[in-house]
């Protein structure tokens, strides 16, 4: 008899002969049924409290976010104990665990499919909504019970998707000895703990979110509000960057490409919020300093988290295929869909009600910080535009002119490109020109030892490569200025005098105006080893016998043998090879193809010399009729700046996110009841 899931998600059987153990895992499926109740409290108590003026209902959010909070966490841990335990009477288990696999493998396994990536969702969910309860204490009584209602909202949509779709907790009547195994891909460490940092950072967004639709239930955006909303965004893009960083850098060295973005359907779900989430950051700025740019910033909060809603239907629909993607049905992502189309369309209704309260006081001049920072709003919104429509094109046109197309790396490389140039562009100029009416001679004058250096770089670069591309020395002049550009930016702040004055005031600075220069410096050098990367990549595809050598560039790379190696869940053939320069050996690498039996997959192991200015990088393919075998190998110049320019943006984000500006509110002096007329 096959092994049938209970699918009534208030079921509960017990299997076994482990008793405790079952009693574990029917814990966590109670907890995860009694957080969605509190969730529901959550988001009606609070809400009617908050139009009522009644400080009672108000107060129930915050308990209510807590222990909301601790019954999804002990959800997962339980869940986790499944895993860990390899509780075959799970369904989940079975279909994504293996009892030779890895410990670490096993854990990961949680999170390495639907139905507990989505309980890790909620938990994040709910994590971020016990932090407004801990870190709000001066928020406004109304504003507080407002954020932490619509946050129990998006729990109550979410955890009743879970429950009745995609409950993790099913059981089997009769379980089998081992299971299915995870996806051999996902066993890595690098997607262990990708996952988490990029729900952090799509779920983070939700915050940001519920700020905006408490701003527009109470038709008021201010300065504090502008103060309030940054650290929550700011936490969420740092997170959004760390995992968008870790995400490409396992497709660097485990798909085998030899690339670090390759445009997928799933890559492109996080990086638009990232791009959204980063205007947003900028344009908070703006009400935060002059209270301008309120509609905008309202929007951009609703649009950031609705392009995270937007990443968990294409990751989780199966209507867009993807290396990354969770292989589910098509009816579970039209429950999604639904529940996108719920909030966005509220929102944005919203927001059509009640954007005209929202009334800009700050005047600015068309040369002015405000104008730089509206520009480098607009790049980044049209940039994430041009990659929600490269995405979802191919799904249009299937759907409505029956046409499947494909769009590639050259239409996103052709249109993305631009923006991402003009932004660099006008960056280290707008970080320089003052609030309110700006001449751009005098902000430009400190900058003008930048730009000398930036166009010397770009000079000296296309002077010494001979028969590429421009891509080379643009990238290399505009990584120039953009991190000089935030050098000096830093460098004024620091007032006037002596160098040892100037140094000395440097401890002294806001957190803040040091995180931006190391976010925007980042910037620079990830832009730069795009560049040098992709224009500079040296690439040999061959067949190769044991004992030949060939040429890589200055290097020679010889297989010496390949050897048959047995893992504990797979097998491998690993290559030996020895790259040497000049006659002495250089580096000894082990490329490798595994075969997971039981998952029935083969994957690419790529051995990667890691250097400072370049990569060496090696992988076996499969043997060739003539007894030898496929290699491809790569020389990529400045591979680990690409991600080290990524971890500089998350630092500065993080040094920023310490400023004490940060956790005192600005508008405590504004905590007083609202009148009533703003309901």
């Amino acid at each position: 008899m096959d092994a049938q899931p209970i699918s009534a998600p208030w079921v509960v059987v017990y299997t076994g002969d482990n008793r405790e153990a079952a009693m574990i895992i029917e814990f966590g499926h109670f907890c995860l049924v009694l957080a969605f109740v509190v969730a529901v409290v959550q988001t009606s108590l609070p809400l009617w409290g908050a139009h009522r003026g009644d400080a009672r209902l108000m107060a129930v959010g915050d308990p209510a976010a807590v222990i909301q909070f601790l019954l999804i966490a002990a959800s997962f841990a339980a869940l986790t104990y499944g895993f860990v335990t390899s509780d075959f009477s799970l369904k989940l288990v079975v279909e994504n665990s293996h009892t030779d696999k890895p410990m670490l493998y096993k854990v990961a396994g949680v999170w390495g499919n639907h139905e507990g990536s989505l309980l890790l969702w909620v938990l994040i969910l709910a994590g971020f909504g016990a932090c407004a309860t801990w870190f709000g204490g001066n928020l406004p009584a109304r504003l507080k019970a407002r954020v932490l209602a619509v946050q129990g909202s998006i729990g109550v949509a979410f955890m009743a998707f879970m429950l009745w779709t995609s409950n993790p907790f099913l059981r089997l009547e009769n379980p089998p000895m081992n299971g299915h195994d995870l996806n051999p891909l996902l066993q890595d460490p690098g997607l262990a703990f990708h996952p988490p940092f990029l729900y952090l950072g799509y779920v983070g967004l939700s915050m940001s979110f519920s700020f905006a639709i408490a701003a527009l239930l109470e038709g008021r955006v201010d300065a504090a509000w502008g103060r309030w909303v940054r650290p929550w965004t700011l936490a969420a893009w740092i997170f959004l960057t760390i995992g968008i960083a870790m995400g490409s850098w396992w497709a660097y060295y485990e798909l085998g490409w030899g690339g670090f973005w390759f445009w997928d359907p799933v890559e492109n779900a996080s990086f638009m919020p990232w791009l959204i989430s980063a205007a947003l950051l900028h344009s908070a700025i703006v009400v935060e300093k002059r209270e301008s740019l309120k509609a905008w910033t309202i929007l951009l909060a609703i649009l950031a988290f609705g392009f995270s809603l937007t990443g968990t239907f294409i990751v989780r629909s199966g209507v867009i295929t993807s290396v990354h993607a969770f292989a589910n049905d098509p009816a579970r992502g039209v429950v999604i869909l639904g529940i996108l189309g719920v909030f966005m369309g509220g929102a944005l209704t919203l927001f059509a009600f009640r954007a005209s309260v929202l009334e800009a006081k700050g005047v600015f001049a068309v040369i002015s910080r405000e104008t730089a920072l509206v520009a480098n709003n607009l790049l980044l919104a049209v940039a994430a535009f041009v990659v929600f429509t490269g995405t979802i094109w191919p799904l249009i046109a299937e759907l409505v002119f029956a046409r499947k197309l494909s769009v590639g790396p050259p239409f996103f490389d052709a249109a993305f490109t631009p923006f991402m140039v003009g932004l660099a562009v006008i960056l280290p100029v707008g970080a320089m020109l003052p609030w309110k009416r700006a001449e751009i001679g005098r902000a430009m004058r400190p900058l003008r030892g930048a730009l000398v250096l930036a166009l010397a770089v770009g000079l000296l670069v296309y002077a010494v490569q001979t028969g590429r591309s421009a891509l080379g020395p643009v990238g290399a002049a505009l990584g120039a200025w953009v991190v000089s550009g935030a050098l000096v930016d830093l460098w004024q702040r620091l007032g006037r005098g002596a160098i040892s004055a100037r140094l000395g005031r440097l401890t002294r600075l806001p957190r803040a105006d040091l995180g931006k220069m190391l976010a925007h410096s980042g910037m620079g050098v990830t832009i730069f080893a795009v560049a040098a990367m992709t224009a500079w990549v040296t690439e040999d595809i061959r067949t190769v016998k044991i004992g030949e050598s060939f040429a890589l560039g200055r290097y020679d790379v010889t297989l010496l043998a390949v050897n048959s190696v047995q893992g504990p869940n797979y097998s491998s053939v690993m290559a030996d090879m020895r790259v040497s320069a000049g006659g002495a050996q250089v580096a000894l690498l082990h490329p490798e193809k595994r075969i997971y039996p039981v998952a029935g997959m083969p994957t690419t192991e790529a051995a990667i010399d890691l250097g400072v200015f370049r990569d060496l990088y090696l992988v076996i393919g499969d043997a060739q009729d003539d007894g030898g075998f496929a290699v491809r190998s790569y020389i990529k110049p400045f591979a680990n700046w690409i991600w080290g320019g990524a971890l500089l943006m998350a630092l500065g984000g993080l040094v920023s996110l310490s400023d004490r500006r940060f956790r005192v509110a600005a508008g405590a002096r504004k905590a007083a009841a609202l009148p009533l007329a703003a309901e």
